[in-house]
């Protein structure tokens, strides 16, 4: 008879386990909005749920995001808990937003897994992903536009993005509202989407639709107005600005959305110049017709380039007698301009001045930096050597062992570096080891004797063609 009640209290108990069920109460937020950027999404929901002795060792909290109605038919994951670390209530979970999140209603929900329990959704809240968040252009940032009478000027976000703009358009996901300003501080919302068409006067700017969320990805002002007769005035941009730094490269010319265009320099046609873009490195007066329809308009800009001008007064190569000192000037058009000089690599501490006083051969270079306006810099490398030494014959015989002495073929001034000759050295097997115009006394450098002794021949062919030709031996 006991047995008979021991399995039926087994029976009893393991049937409440297999069918136990847990409450779980509408979760609380932690927060009232989710404005969501790269450096920052992580949110809180806190929830109850009874009781606490159903849930197994494998259940896992899961917190699901409805769509921006608030609808969970496709619900996505947003978290989910490690299996069993969540035991006792109330609980708090920590969720991030897809970068695709936007809208004004969302929605969470709890589930567990074991058992099988899901809450009611939460309270709605606003929820974006601010996947740009910085001021980006319209118009090619052209601060004008002018449309004729009974005509239209449609106004655009700038794309590609890049350094110069972070293009909005970039991402997919996002969408845009296009607003008119009624006030100093004021504006009416106008239209959606990419594009807008304006076909009355007044000043226009877009900004990415985050809702509730306040935002940084907003546009420049557009002021468009309506031509009442056959030409009107419009505005030229430079992309690096005006003035602008002719060492970083050319600048883009742009000007407002037309039909066609011809662009002028100085007053003069530029052949080929037809589109709205035009791409120069050169300062002076452009101006551009644009052809609107029914009427026409001109635009004109004084580009200025702040780049400078520099020279050196010494030679790239310059020999250096004993004793004797040699002084390096530069001369600049630079505004306040800054020095610095190089020996071999190494800044010379404190020689900050136009001009450098050299008393020892090396490699030397010498920078110069413009501090104000154009940020830029040039630089000059030039080299200075020791007299080449006064041999009067070819010799056939060298030791390249390191020791100081006949280690490198040294010949006679007139066919050295500056002579103009060109010499030649050929080893047995008929391989060229040296051709040039500009010899320096230095052969052969780190050169390796794997031979006994072995014998090179050499040519030189000076300037009128007179040759000299002979053999040179290695020994060590």
């Amino acid at each position: 008879m006991k047995k008979n009640i021991t399995l039926l209290l087994f029976g009893v108990l393991s049937f409440s386990l297999m069918h136990a069920q847990i409450v779980i109460s509408k979760p609380t937020l932690g927060f009232t909005q989710a404005c969501a950027s790269s450096s920052f999404n992580n949110y809180n929901v806190t929830f109850s749920f009874s009781p606490d002795t159903a849930l197994t060792g494998s259940n896992q909290f899961i917190v699901e995001l409805s769509d921006e109605t608030g609808d969970f038919s496709n619900a996505t994951t947003v978290f989910t808990s490690t299996a069993g670390s969540v035991t006792s209530s109330p609980a708090t979970l920590s969720f991030s937003l897809p970068e695709v999140t936007a809208g004004e209603a969302y929605k969470v929900r709890i589930k567990s897994t074991s058992p099988i329990a899901t809450s009611s959704g939460s309270d709605p809240f606003a929820a974006y992903y601010k996947i740009q968040d910085s001021p980006f252009t319209i118009n090619n940032l052209i601060e004008t536009a002018v449309f004729c009478s009974g005509s239209s000027y449609v106004l655009t976000i700038d794309n590609p993005g890049g350094a110069m703009n972070d293009s909005p358009l970039q991402y997919p996901s996002l969408t845009f509202n296009w607003y008119k300003e009624t006030g100093p501080s004021t504006s009416v919302f106008v239209s959606s989407g990419e594009t807008l068409e304006v076909t009355e006067s007044g000043t226009y700017f877009v900004e990415t639709n985050y809702g509730t969320c306040t935002s940084d990805s907003f546009s420049n002002r557009v002021t468009v107005s309506e031509a009442t007769n056959g030409e009107t005035t419009t505005a030229i941009n430079s992309l690096l600005g005006n003035p602008y730094c002719q060492e970083d490269g050319p600048t883009t010319l742009s000007t407002i959305s037309g039909n066609s265009y011809q662009w002028f320099k100085d007053g003069e046609s530029i052949v080929g110049a037809t589109s709205q873009m035009l791409e120069t490195n050169e300062s002076g007066t452009y101006s551009v017709n644009i052809d609107l329809g029914n009427c026409t308009a001109i635009a004109t800009i004084d580009l200025e380039n702040t780049g400078f001008t520099s020279n050196i007064d010494v030679d790239d190569l310059n020999m250096l007698e004993e004793g004797q000192t040699l002084i390096a000037t530069v001369t600049t058009s630079a505004n306040t301009p800054t020095y610095k000089w190089y020996l071999d690599g190494s800044e010379i501490s404190g020689a900050t001045f136009s001009s450098y006083e050299i008393n020892s051969a090396g490699n030397y270079k010498v920078t110069i930096n413009q501090t104000v306006g154009c940020l830029s810099s040039k630089e000059f490398l030039f080299r200075v050597t020791e007299p080449f030494p006064n041999v009067s014959q070819i010799p056939n015989l060298i030791s390249p062992n390191g020791d100081g002495v006949n280690d490198t073929w040294i010949i006679p001034q007139e066919y050295v570096s500056g002579s103009g000759a060109q010499v030649m050295i050929v080893s047995e097997q008929g391989k060229i080891v040296l051709n040039t115009n500009n010899y320096q006394n230095n052969w052969p450098e780190n050169i390796s004797l794997k031979d006994v002794n072995p014998v090179y021949y050499y040519i030189i062919t000076t300037p009128n063609n007179k040759t000299r030709k002979g053999s040179i031996t290695l020994v060590k």
